[in-house]
């Protein structure tokens, strides 16, 4: 009867938690898997590569997609999607769609997607102060649900712009 292995015996923890995502492989070791990642909308492709994490503001809360995920279908809600790839994340403002996982393939289907360096801070702080007026008054020509929708997608932008802000960009070749 052969034994079974041990927990932590494959790196098993390290692949959940994401831990040494970043850390080159050692000499003669297999490639660490990744997953296709893309990022659609009705206008553009906003984002297409290979990634060893995604995570994205599902409906019934935050996924976490590492490869060899179990296939999944979610609705997304208003939010940050940040993908790593190795030591380099990037965040998106994602609004509405679908997320579907299959094999080592995640691919988003957005109602609006922007990366963090397409995102006007000022133009998003414009429209979170209209939003929160709109609902303060609640005049009867505005619905509010769409004034709170506003609100939400407003926020998000600033979120993930002033993550943007904040991350030190990387050194560039000379």
């Amino acid at each position: 009867m052969a034994s079974r292995p041990k927990i932590g015996e494959y790196g098993e923890m390290e692949q959940i938690t994401g831990a040494g995502l970043a850390r080159p492989e050692a000499a003669g070791a297999e490639a660490r898997p990744r997953l296709k990642f893309e990022v659609i909308t009705a206008e553009r492709v906003v984002y297409s590569d290979e990634v060893d994490l995604v995570l994205a503001p599902g409906a019934e809360g935050q996924l976490g997609i590492l490869p060899h995920h179990a296939p999944l279908f979610s609705l997304l809600q208003t939010g940050e999607l940040m993908v790593r790839k190795g030591s380099e994340e990037t965040s998106m403002m994602v609004s509405g769609g679908f997320l579907e996982v299959l094999g080592n393939k995640v691919t988003v289907l957005a109602d609006a997607c922007e990366r963090s360096e397409e995102i006007d801070l000022e133009r998003a702080q414009a429209a979170r102060r209209r939003a929160e007026e709109y609902m303060l008054k609640k005049p009867a020509d505005v619905n509010l649900a769409e004034a709170e929708a506003s609100l939400r997608r407003a926020l998000a932008r600033l979120k993930v712009a002033e993550r943007r802000r904040r991350r030190p960009l990387p050194p560039t070749a000379s």
